[in-house]
């Protein structure tokens, strides 16, 4: 073999190489963006599924109590108890408070506690003690509540009228001078008439009914207050009579 045909014959080789090496360089880029543009979605779907999901549900839950403060005008009712650590609740009747009968000129009898400020106004007499109350308004009413009636037009009575209403249950009890229905909630306070304070209560309020006749009996007291005895004693003591 002359010594041209031996030149041409390494040119060609080389020309081979260089070109087997260009394909596999062109075909491993290829496969790299192929493989990147197939796992993108895969990693930041979710990223942008888990932001949203996070985002919206603060602002909602931060909505609702925003909308509850601006309806209350009640502070806290409770007081620290000079550092202990105790909690004072004012609203807090005495295991020994003493009871005495109320008797109606309307027909019914209700013990109340002895030496809380008596009014009367109507058909509605009350009795007070601080943000400890009760209420009774006697009315005419053609039937009978019941728990289904009450919850479909006295809650919403009450939430339309009651400042910082909030809605408790509504159930059928028996108390010895009948059977009532009940139904507890929470709301504002008047102002006390010397320091101008507003408290959150619990409230229970009790629909007696007797041949057409509804006596209505409310009981309130700060929010948090150990009342359910004396409240008890109040409500199994109302019966109908001359």
């Amino acid at each position: 073999m002359t010594n041209a045909h031996r030149l041409g014959a390494r040119t060609t080789g080389a020309l081979l190489v260089l070109m087997i090496t260009a394909g596999a360089a062109c075909s491993g880029g290829s496969g790299s963006k192929a493989a990147s543009k197939s796992g993108a979605p895969t990693t930041s779907s979710p990223t942008a599924t888990t932001t949203s999901s996070t985002a919206v549900a603060p602002s909602a839950t931060t909505a609702t109590t925003a909308a509850v403060s601006l309806a209350c005008r009640s502070t806290t009712a409770g007081a620290s108890g000079g550092g202990s650590g105790d909690v004072l609740v004012p609203g807090d009747i005495p295991d020994t408070q003493r009871f005495v009968t109320y008797h109606s000129g309307d027909g019914y009898h209700l013990d109340y506690p002895e030496g809380w400020a008596q009014a009367q106004s109507g058909g509605v007499v009350s009795f007070t003690d601080k943000f400890n109350s009760i209420r009774v308004e006697m009315t005419s009413v053609p039937t009978a509540p019941t728990a289904a009636s009450a919850q479909a037009s006295d809650v919403p009575a009450l939430a339309a009228s009651t400042p910082c209403f909030q809605a408790g249950n509504v159930t059928q009890v028996t108390r010895k001078g009948g059977s009532a229905v009940l139904i507890t909630y929470r709301a504002d306070s008047s102002a006390d008439s010397v320091t101008g304070k507003i408290l959150l209560q619990d409230v229970e309020r009790y629909e007696f009914w007797q041949a057409g006749k509804l006596v209505t009996i409310t009981v309130a007291s700060p929010k948090g207050s150990d009342n359910v005895d004396p409240w008890r004693t109040v409500t199994d003591s109302f019966t109908w009579g001359s």
